[in-house]
């Protein structure tokens, strides 16, 4: 299977020998995900930061459950930014998904493998139409993963916004009040989660995209300023892997349309 090349590659993005360990509590504290000990994982988390997500994928399957978080995120993010073929972006989506499934029945008290499940079916929900997703009963699974990551580690940024949009998004799509009644989703929850992330991640990028869109979708013009503020914000910042250069020039794409 081909792998599409990351279009940004920098050496920076490389953390060779101990420079990885040295930056993993700024590149993880989105995930909060722990420095690994073996020191195959620790090369597949370097494939992933440096943007080479098939080699990421490859190297982390390899070592079994224990790289599977580093395989799930790699294959999660490169079908979100670098697929374009919908029917191969859905395939890799569901793939993560039936991965984090198994780990969760092996490693329950793992927060990134209810994370990355939500994540991998959110963004599957994206590709297949919301309203598709949710009258397939996708939303209470997203919801539940997410609720389930947080409980474990209250400081996931990630696990923050991704919720935080998810209220933005079901109010989007199905309005306030099937929203609230059948999805609970309210407003002031999608923003509580979303203004907490940003404390908990400030040097996020991702967390002012998905921040921008989330007020937008639950204020319309109301809110505009805001996001473009949001917006802006993203695109100036430096970024510190690949998954940040894609974020940053999402936000630049936005800005200058």
């Amino acid at each position: 299977m081909a792998w599409k090349k990351f279009p940004y590659p920098e050496k920076a993005y490389g953390y060779p020998g101990a420079a990885l360990q040295k930056h993993w509590p700024r590149l993880h504290r989105g995930d909060c995900e722990p420095f690994p000990d073996d020191p195959r994982v620790q090369e597949a988390w370097r494939s992933y930061h440096a943007g080479d997500f098939g080699k990421a994928v490859e190297a982390g399957l390899a070592c079994g459950l224990a790289g599977y978080n580093a395989a799930n995120k790699a294959a999660a993010i490169y079908a979100n930014y670098l697929e374009s073929d919908d029917e191969r972006k859905c395939s890799l989506l569901l793939d993560v998904a039936r991965r984090c499934e198994e780990q969760q029945e092996e490693t329950p008290t793992d927060a990134n493998a209810w994370y990355l499940h939500a994540y991998a079916l959110g963004r599957y929900s994206q590709s297949i139409s919301v309203v598709k997703a949710l009258a397939q009963g996708l939303g209470g699974k997203i919801k539940h993963s997410l609720t389930r990551a947080l409980e474990l580690e209250p400081r996931h940024a990630d696990a923050h916004v991704a919720l935080g949009a998810y209220h933005a998004e079901v109010l989007d799509k199905v309005g306030a009040m099937v929203g609230g009644l059948t999805y609970g989703a309210k407003k002031s929850t999608g923003n509580e989660l979303l203004e907490a992330a940003l404390k908990l991640n400030p040097d996020s990028a991702i967390t002012r995209i998905e921040y921008a869109n989330a007020l937008v979708m639950m204020f319309g013009k109301a809110k505009m300023k805001d996001a473009e503020r949001l917006y802006q914000e993203a695109a100036d910042f430096v970024a510190m892997d690949a998954m940040e250069r894609l974020d940053v020039e999402a936000a630049r794409a936005e800005l200058a349309d």
